[in-house]
């Protein structure tokens, strides 16, 4: 194999204190993505962007870190491993084997969402509106993390910048490594950096009243559906194909549907003949 790849050999362990115990990275990121969150959030309430004050904010931050761990974990069995329900449903409590599914974990976000605003009296397309433009942060610390566990594995390639992950399953059924592109961080520059970048500008830019409720919902649901099945076509599928697409990308397409959806709803105008309210 050509020296000029760089082997992956990063510790998913910040601090280790047994072989399946410690400070993981991948805990981090979560830990972090939900501080950006609320940190976000509050920002948005300072500067008269939202209606909603620090105590809504902490009763949202809970819901959502149920809301994502709950349908993460999931979603990954049902979408993507089913066999295992069936036959070692413990495996759900094994949290440090891994397994979470973005896409479970948008629908838990969504029902901690419902929740939230029934129980606040709020619009659940304007906190929807509010928390979108905070994901991509999480987003991109995760992939950041898959990259560090070496999972989520791109297809075989001999790019310069391809990455050698020896422990991966791919290549130990191949039984040999092999450079793979480094697609968990083109899917945080892409689903997290750029997504980001792009649902901030538009939120600080655009006046509340201009945007109708729902509108960066889906801007961002149909925003991390391309960016999804673009990098899906560098990442190894990691489950059986689905209609000759990978799951990634069969999922995403509900999510496109969605967002588009959302776009066109905010767009007509309400009953009365105005904007939405």
């Amino acid at each position: 194999m050509p020296l000029a790849y760089w082997v992956h050999n990063l510790d998913p362990f910040l601090v280790r204190f047994s072989e399946h115990f410690g400070v993981r990275y991948y805990g981090l990121a979560y830990l972090l993505g939900f501080a950006a969150a609320a940190g976000l959030l509050l920002l948005y309430h300072r500067r008269g962007r939202s209606p909603y004050g620090p105590g809504a904010i902490s009763d949202l931050i809970t819901a959502l870190v149920l809301g994502v761990l709950l349908g993460g974990r999931l979603g990954y069995f049902l979408l993507y491993r089913p066999e295992v329900l069936r036959h070692d449903p413990a495996e759900l409590l094994r949290l440090w084997e891994g397994g979470m599914a973005s896409h479970g974990a948008f629908v838990g976000v969504l029902l901690a969402l419902a929740w939230w605003s029934r129980r606040h009296r709020g619009s659940l397309l304007g906190v929807a509106d509010l928390v979108v433009t905070t994901v991509p942060a999480g987003l991109c610390l995760g992939r950041i993390a898959n990259f560090i566990n070496g999972e989520l594995v791109g297809r075989i390639t001999h790019v310069p910048w391809a990455v050698i992950f020896p422990a991966n399953e791919f290549d130990r059924q191949l039984l040999r490594p092999f450079p793979r592109h480094p697609s968990q961080l083109y899917q945080a520059a892409l689903e997290g950096l750029l997504l980001f970048l792009y649902l901030q500008w538009r939120f600080w830019r655009g006046r509340p009243e201009t945007l109708g409720p729902g509108r960066l919902s889906g801007e961002f649901l149909l925003g991390y559906a391309l960016a999804r099945i673009i990098g899906e076509g560098f990442r190894e599928p990691d489950a059986s194909l689905l209609l000759g697409l990978s799951r990634g990308t069969f999922y995403s397409l509900f999510l496109a549907a969605a967002g588009a959806f959302l776009i066109v709803r905010s767009r007509r105008p309400a009953a009365g003949g105005g904007r939405p309210a």
